[in-house]
């Protein structure tokens, strides 16, 4: 499970929830621009990473050439109020991000390439647009910040442009999912293209002056350097990793780039003083079998690049990945004691490579799974010392992993001991390290649980933990009375509601802030309102006054699906008894231009259809939609496609609408097209080692109920109860394999442990490696695991529902199929 950068940035506000990183609940406070009194005659629009600033008399098109200006952490004051100074006055609209931590995050290692560098946007007429980039290159000379790779440079400052939309509007993809659109010549809607290069609409011309920027920007090539690039290893914000060839000696070598001003770290250092770092200490510690050999370094067009040995070796991480038993079906205790005696191999020579650093004076600082390279041959080194430190200096990394973050009060060589000691448990418990921060005696809880499972020596994992704990000698002792249940989760849940706060009810994932989040199903109060219901906790007044207040005052922007949006309110409010206000929400779904969502069960045509069809409404206009996209054979995948498939995204959803269309109507057409739907998503599947078939992605596989084995499980079992068939009854046997593994990174019901509870209660003791107490009660972490969740989708309430037994929306239980005519 990679970190997703962007739930960093809603770490800021709380130590325990997903949060807006807005400086009213944190103690960071916005830019001091910000404070500016709003211009007369303008409009102003927050938002959790932008502030908008936009004339009242003047109208913003849709689409043109927009300014981006990229500044450094320490000219952001000045270029921001110099933009402000210079745009106000010309009624020109702008925006920028809010504060410097929100900066720094989307100039992160692991913030997306292509939108990277972008402090302010600005939106001129294109009859303006030569006027104002000149006199800003005036204002803003001297500003420094990171190229921004979706741009066009002009001159050589900090000013960049790009044709694209100003003001959001979608549109399917080639993967049939919404992605952001310009218009085109013909008025059709297509996607604007937002990668880590320059590219320009062919309809749009290049305005004249700037060609000479264009003709600059491509006279940077690699043809004068002595190494021919081969691959790509990486790509991170930083800067890519590539694998090349010494053209004077033959060698193979790794290079490693940073770009000026980008890749920043907590304590605002770009990737060039940390790649400079690292070329430092590959050199102080010359010679040790764990450390990659240094070769060269040089510049290419203000990049950085750092050339070292190449170590033909895996990840410890992959090796992991494939090694690990408890994710198999096929798990046994042969398989578990083989697992242990590998990690029991591996871990000494880990800790011999970090000593090895220590003895010449140098702590790692960043000690993880894809740090560590083994080799055929194994030998083990250690790569990415960017963040390494003198031992002297007595410090701390300012970028490492979250799951083997030290504590603050651990300094120096401890560092490196803590994290060698979180790699024992991670090893055995992947990623469950991450939750140590959001209770105590987690790790207590997770050293008794490795025991219990695993034939590792007690003894390893007690000194791990005491080392984790800081003390000499570790306890293994829990606090009496760790609740757990049911009705403990329901206290928490109920422990957590702000109904002061009209953003959120309850604490979720961070997609709780984008427009309707915190009131619909899969993140907002909707969906736990529901869970809470179905699991027998009651029903509660002032939480349904404000699902239904919020509902009926919808955010703009809120989206017409089922799990995304207001269609899936509706179908709560109705359960609730607010027929009326359900109904006037489906009236005001409608009224949106429904036809350009994709034909998805979460946020699509699929599931609005289903939510028509229960509330007794018309919905053949969706079924007819989702069978025009259906392609009418079943295509192989190639050229590395991997469409989306599954229960909430892919084609299952539509065979999901098809199969209740049946059901109402008898009509055998749509038998066949619920197989041919599924069909398309079972061919979007793959084995794995253990015999299952997972949905692939290309570069994983997934069990899960969004998107993985289980979701097309449910509702291929439906179809099989109307139409028999051996071919797809043994797909079902294969899909329903991974519910016989005894392990999952995360615990929700969408993309975790819960979902697959639904298809095997079996898997219910399991929760314990995610549980945590709060309060008098028991929740768990969310996505990423970096903080506690509390909504349907991700958190506790969606585990709480996958304990209470009851079907899904629109799914009934295991063997429960009426024929034609049944109600729905």
């Amino acid at each position: 499970m990679a970190v997703n950068d962007q739930y960093e940035l809603y770490c800021l506000a709380d130590r325990l929830f997903y949060d807006t990183p807005d400086n009213r609940r944190s103690e960071h406070p916005d830019f001091p621009v910000a404070g500016r009194e709003v211009p007369v005659g303008w409009e102003h629009q927050p938002t959790d990473t932008w502030l908008h600033y936009a004339p009242v008399t003047r109208r913003i098109a849709p689409q043109g050439w927009k300014i981006h200006v990229s500044a450094r952490l320490e000219d952001a004051d000045r270029a921001l109020a110099a933009v402000w100074d210079y745009c106000v006055p010309r009624d020109i609209a702008f925006k920028f991000l809010r504060s410097a931590p929100v900066m720094t995050m989307l100039n992160a290692k692991a913030a997306p390439r292509g939108a990277s560098g972008k402090l302010v946007t600005i939106y001129p007429l294109e009859s303006e647009l030569e006027l104002v980039l000149k006199e800003l290159d005036t204002l803003l000379r001297g500003i420094q910040g990171p190229y921004i790779l979706s741009d066009l440079r002009y001159a050589d400052g900090p000013l960049y442009v790009r044709y694209g939309g100003f003001t959001p509007r979608h549109t399917l993809g080639d993967n049939g999912e919404q992605v952001t659109a310009i218009e085109n010549p013909d008025g059709a809607l297509v996607p604007d293209v937002r990668g880590p290069s320059f590219v320009l609409p062919q309809w749009v011309p290049l305005p004249d002056f700037l060609a000479p920027h264009l003709e600059a920007r491509n006279t940077v090539t690699t043809g004068a350097l002595p190494y021919d690039i081969e691959s790509v290893l990486h790509f991170s914000n930083g800067g890519g990793v590539y694998l090349g060839t010494d053209r004077r000696t033959g060698e193979r070598v790794v290079l490693k780039e940073a770009r000026p001003y980008a890749g920043l770290d907590s304590g605002g250092r770009d990737a060039v003083t940390r790649l400079q770092h690292e070329r430092d200490m590959l050199q102080r510690l010359a010679g040790l079998p764990s450390v990659p050999e240094y070769r060269d370094y040089f510049t290419l067009g203000e990049h950085h690049f750092l050339v070292m040995e190449f170590v033909d070796g895996n990840p410890l991480q992959r090796q992991l990945v494939h090694r690990y038993p408890l994710t198999r079906a096929d798990c046994s205790a042969a398989s578990l004691a083989e697992y242990t005696a590998w990690v029991l191999k591996i871990l000494p020579g880990v800790r011999d490579a970090v000593e090895a650093l220590h003895r010449r004076g140098v702590v790692f600082g960043d000690l993880h799974p894809n740090n560590i390279l083994v080799t055929e041959s194994g030998r083990l080194v250690l790569i990415d010392f960017e963040v390494a430190l003198p031992i002297e200096d007595q410090g701390r990394a300012l970028l490492a992993h979250p799951a083997f973050l030290a504590p603050p009060n651990r300094r120096g060589a401890d560092v490196d001991l803590y994290s060698l000691a979180c790699l024992v448990f991670g090893l055995f418990a992947p990623q469950a390290t991450i939750m140590l921060p959001l209770t105590d005696n987690k790790i207590t809880q997770l050293a008794r649980l490795i025991i219990r499972t695993f034939p590792v020596p007690p003894e390893v994992i007690a000194t791990a933990l005491a080392t984790v704990q800081g003390t000499p000698a570790p306890s293994l002792d829990l606090p009496q009375g760790w609740p757990s249940g049911a009705d403990a989760m329901i206290r928490a849940i109920l422990a957590t509601a702000t109904p002061t706060r009209r953003d959120r009810l309850f604490p979720g994932d961070i997609a709780q802030f984008r427009p309707g989040g915190g009131v619909n199903f899969a993140h907002g109060a909707a969906g736990v309102l529901y869970a809470l219901d179905a699991a027998g906790a009651g029903r509660f007044p002032e939480h349904e006054e404000w699902l239904l207040g919020r509902a009926l005052t919808p955010d703009p922007g809120t989206p017409p699906g089922f799990y995304d949006g207001t269609h899936g309110i509706a179908h709560v409010l109705d359960r609730f008894g607010q027929r009326a206000g359900a109904l006037e929400l489906v009236d005001r779904a409608m009224r949106t231009d429904w036809r350009r969502l994709d034909t998805g069960l979460a946020t699509g045509l699929a599931g609005i259809g289903l939510n028509l069809l229960h509330l007794g409404l018309d919905a053949w206009q969706m079924i007819e939609a989702c069978v025009d996209r259906l392609p009418e054979d079943v295509p192989e995948l190639s050229g590395g496609s991997n469409p989306r498939a599954g229960l909430m995204h892919g084609s299952s959803g539509s065979a999901l609408l098809f199969l209740h269309a049946y059901e109402r109507s008898g009509d055998s057409t749509l038998l066949d097209l619920a197989e041919r739907a599924l069909r398309q998503d079972l061919r979007r599947c793959v084995r794995t080692q253990d015999d299952s078939l997972q949905v692939n992605q290309g570069w994983r596989t997934l069990p899960y109920l969004e998107e993985g084995s289980v979701g097309i499980a449910l509702v291929l079992e439906r179809l099989l109860a109307h139409r028999p068939d051996e071919d797809l009854r043994a797909n079902l046997d294969a899909l329903l394999l991974v519910t016989r593994s005894r392990y999952f990174v995360q615990p929700g019901l969408f993309a975790g442990r819960a979902g697959l509870i639904l298809a095997e209660p079996a898997l219910i003791p399991g929760l314990d490696w995610h549980a945590l107490p709060y309060r008098d009660g028991l929740a768990f972490p969310g996505d990423q695991l970096l903080r506690i969740s509390m909504d349907f989708a991700t958190g506790t309430a969606g585990v709480l529902f996958a304990l209470s037994a009851a079907p899904l929306p629109f799914l009934r239980p295991p063997g429960d199929h009426a024929g034609p005519g049944a109600p729905l």
